[in-house]
């Protein structure tokens, strides 16, 4: 069904993103804690399980990172040997940068008689060493694979800065981007001044909009939120004193989550923007995760009532 719901360009899907486990856990440990993913994920009804492929990304910002890199399991991987009793399509990222062409190739080969969903990072910042670009993986994947439905990343805090987010991301589409998913959000601001430049650019240029994901993460903990501004992810003054400050800041960050989320998804729906939403938990904490399951059910929730309307 992720597929069909692609390529109709409906609003309303929903998936969970997760990292694996890290690389230097052992057989016994990694399978260990694919059985608890999957008996935690195996009753969810998303549309898809996203498994991000994670970059070390020291080059682009000077802070030390709160928390070290450890290489994790290769997702593509992952998938096939630990997660393969999870009927739900797995949606794997790539950093095309840690590829050669000849590399990226095979991957693409080895499974193309099936159908099967990606989403292309490019460079962390315009510092890192790359062996392939965008553009390439982008034309690779058009000769080689026509069943891999592939997709990009979007960042509407950079459309804050350069006011071209929608540019971006209408050369992607051109290029055969089917689906976005977004860096997580906080910025309620810079995601609809980049989606209303999405809706009108594609409205006067004449093209279909295709779905963005919209991505939500719970934030547990103030090591959490010092992680999350590592990452790049613009959280506003007002919201990080709000969250610093209350009595339960996990708590008090998913129903922000889940307003944001709403308010966005408002925006989208008068305008005719096929939005969904990704859930996923940048810390491995326990109680973090289950807050982001539980808030994925909520939206979930949203979604059908504001469907049916």
């Amino acid at each position: 069904m992720l597929r069909e719901k692609i390529i109709r360009r409906e609003p309303g899907i929903t998936t969970y993103g997760m990292t694996p486990p890290k690389e230097s856990n052992t057989a016994e440990k990694i399978a260990e804690i694919a059985q608890k993913q999957v008996e935690r994920l195996e009753g969810l009804q998303i549309d898809g399980l996203i498994l991000y492929d994670v970059q070390e990304e020291s080059d682009r910002i000077e802070q030390d990172r709160p928390f070290p890199f450890l290489r994790t399991v290769d997702p593509t991987t992952y998938s096939k040997e630990y997660l393969n009793q999870l009927a739900v399509p797995k949606i794997i990222y790539r950093c095309v940068g840690n590829y050669s062409a000849n590399q990226f190739s095979e991957w693409l080969q080895a499974e193309s008689d099936q159908d099967r969903f990606s989403v292309y990072v490019g460079a962390s910042s315009s510092k890192q060493a790359t062996s392939m670009r965008l553009p390439e993986a982008y034309e690779l994947s058009r000769r080689m694979d026509p069943n891999l439905t592939f997709g990009g990343v979007v960042i509407p805090e950079r459309h804050t800065m350069k006011n071209d987010e929608h540019l971006r991301v209408i050369q992607k589409m051109n290029s055969g981007c089917q689906f976005f998913i977004s860096q997580a959000t906080y910025n309620i601001e810079a995601t609809k001044n980049f989606l209303s430049d999405y809706y009108y650019s594609c409205r006067d240029q004449e093209i279909d909009m295709v779905p963005i994901l919209i991505n939500v993460a719970p934030c547990g903990s103030p090591k959490t939120l010092e992680f999350m501004k590592w990452l790049g992810i613009s959280i506003p003054k007002w919201l990080e004193n709000d969250l610093k400050h209350s009595n339960d800041i996990l708590d008090k960050s998913v129903t922000l989550s889940h307003r944001m989320f709403e308010e966005i998804f408002d925006f989208g729906l008068e305008k005719g923007i096929p939005l969904g939403c990704s859930v996923e938990s940048v810390s491995t904490r326990k109680v973090e995760i289950d807050a982001s399951v539980a808030l994925l059910n909520e939206i979930r929730a949203t979604i059908a009532k504001k469907r049916v309307k």
